[in-house]
């Protein structure tokens, strides 16, 4: 994935969605513990804003595809492509995050496999 000029991407719910499904990118959803059990996008894989600002790296399973950062708004995951961009990261964040991803009738889960909730 390329960085575009003027910063990292963004794409909408239903285009990660998408790329998720084909097996193109990772979905990283990068809100808290307590938001990401109570409803998350099914195969979403977690890891908290606060530990890209602390100098992690992430997860290994990103690894040759795409990076797609997820919060509940949009503004968290846009503050982590930022993060990534300046460690030459290239990832893209989703517009609206999980309050749109929901809206637009895809799958929240909660960390026991049923329906969720975003919060």
């Amino acid at each position: 994935m390329l960085l575009p000029r003027g910063g990292p991407g963004r794409i909408s719910p239903v285009q990660a969605h998408h790329m998720i499904q084909e097996g193109t990118a990772v979905l990283l959803d990068v809100r808290e513990a307590d938001e990401y059990r109570a409803g998350h996008a099914p195969g979403a894989l977690h890891m908290p804003l606060s530990r890209f600002a602390a100098g992690a790296e992430p997860p290994g399973d990103a690894a040759g595809r795409g990076l797609v950062l997820i919060c509940r708004s949009g503004r968290r995951s846009r503050d982590a492509a930022l993060l990534l961009a300046g460690r030459s990261v290239a990832s893209v964040d989703v517009i609206g995050g999980m309050d749109e991803w929901a809206a637009q009738g895809l799958p929240v889960t909660d960390a026991y496999g049923r329906a969720g909730a975003v919060i």
